[in-house]
């Protein structure tokens, strides 16, 4: 169960750790970002930091630990539900079925307060979001420390934003292939693992710098695969240099040939 970690803006690749296949526990998860975030501060020491993620990365050590840290660490994750948070929401979730119920249109409603549960070493602000619909009624919940936003900024603009990583997973897991782990050893396959990762990278700065204003700066890996990658060539292998010559209606030629001098740029 590989966990991936990416700089949230860029989609740029931080790490992806293979974890043991029985579930981990939330305190293996926060041993992991804090390590992560110690290293980054030696580099970016006053950058606000914010960690997001699903209810997994809720733990009670790593909120804890942004709570009472110096280093300037917000996060806001995905937050399980149950019977107290319903009850604190309650009002919300009436009155969201009730306006369904009178107009028959879908409606969404958003409200924050502040809940601790038993193992917290202080109260969190919790965000509810209620979605009432003929489909019934949707309740997710977030906790977080940014206490100074709007219950539907902080979920819209703050949490939903989650979204573009599982795209990035989806890339690094599908399109290069890197959800085998068919080694026989852990160690192995956490190389393995390491090594998809190498062409994240490779794919990522290829889409990002070589392609920069083009149409091609946020296509899919799959499309820089189909319509890059594995274009037709001539190489031609000379004393002096290797010669690559392209078809002469390749459509991509043009972007190709500026990526190469753009490499050789960076070569020199």
């Amino acid at each position: 169960m590989p966990l991936h970690i990416y700089e949230g803006l860029s989609g740029k690749l931080i790490t992806t750790i293979l974890k043991p296949g029985r579930r981990s526990k939330q305190s293996d998860v926060a041993s992991i970002l804090k390590r992560l975030i110690l290293q980054i501060r030696e580099q970016w020491p006053e950058t606000r930091i914010i960690i997001r993620g699903d209810s997994h990365f809720a733990s009670k050590d790593l909120m804890d630990w942004c709570d009472t840290s110096a280093k300037k660490v917000n996060y806001i994750t995905g937050l399980a539900g149950n019977s107290k948070l319903k009850s604190s929401a309650q009002v919300t979730i009436e009155s969201a079925e009730r306006e369904f119920k009178q107009y028959g249109k879908p409606v969404k409603r958003y409200h924050s307060f502040m809940y601790k549960a038993e193992s917290w070493a202080s109260p969190k602000k919790v965000v509810v979001k209620v979605e009432a619909s003929a489909q019934g009624t949707n309740i997710r919940y977030i906790v977080t420390n940014l206490t100074q936003f709007k219950a539907k900024g902080l979920y819209e603009k703050g949490y939903c934003a989650r979204g573009a990583a599982e795209l990035r997973i989806k890339e690094h897991k599908l399109y290069l292939k890197s959800d085998r782990a068919s080694c026989t050893s852990f160690k192995a396959n956490q190389f393995r693992l390491f090594l998809h990762s190498i062409a994240y990278v490779l794919m990522h700065t290829m889409q990002k710098e070589l392609f920069k204003g083009t149409e091609l700066v946020n296509a899919t890996f799959k499309t820089l695969q189909n319509k890059i990658i594995k274009t037709a060539a001539w190489v031609k292998e000379m004393k002096t240099k290797i010669k690559i010559e392209f078809p002469k209606y390749c459509p991509t030629k043009e972007l190709q040939a500026r990526s190469f001098q753009m490499l050789g740029m960076l070569v020199t």
